[in-house]
């Protein structure tokens, strides 16, 4: 498998997962397009090239990554094997039985973590999930999300006192 540049990256994810129509979002806002991320998490090569490009934005020092179900594993499972970085997942809530956890994996109180961020739109989710692992007692040094709404997820996610970075964003994707 030969590497994809950054652009050629972009199109295959809006070839493959951006569609129009109307559709409400987690936010409950209505928009003209969506970008189905499971059409382009389950393609072994987009996802392999996006764990590759998340590796090489993680912040020196970052001990631990992140993500949360569902859209998040794959992502940090792609950049976890990428960057030999172990990593925990973040449910949307505290399961019922067994541990009774939210986050499962090992993650240690001071530990320095990147979450991944599948869309971002508003960065409630992401925002939450950080918290979580504060909640913890590690430290969430950044945000990186695959794709950027453009809808107000960067202010918030850095309003609420994180970095965010995102690897592409609605522009890069050819949706105006």
């Amino acid at each position: 498998m030969t590497a994809m540049t950054r652009d050629e990256l972009a199109r295959r994810i809006a070839e493959t997962a951006v569609l129009h129509g109307t559709f409400t979002l987690r936010s409950g806002r209505t928009s003209s397009y969506y970008i189905d991320k499971y059409l382009f998490l389950t393609d072994p090569e987009i996802l392999g090239e996006l764990g590759t490009l998340i590796a090489a934005r993680i912040p020196e020092g970052t001990r631990r990554l992140a993500g949360a179900e569902l859209g998040g594993i794959p992502l940090v499972s792609a950049a976890s094997m990428a960057s030999g970085l172990p990593c925990v997942y973040v449910r949307n809530t505290r399961k019922q039985y067994g541990t009774g956890k939210q986050l499962e994996g090992r993650l240690e109180p001071g530990e320095s973590v990147v979450f991944i961020e599948d869309v971002a739109t508003t960065g409630g989710q992401a925002i939450e999930a950080a918290e979580v692992i504060r909640g913890e007692g590690a430290e969430v040094v950044a945000i990186i999300a695959t794709v950027d709404r453009q809808e107000g997820a960067r202010e918030n996610i850095e309003g609420a006192g994180y970095r965010f970075d995102a690897l592409f964003t609605t522009t890069d994707l050819g949706i105006a």
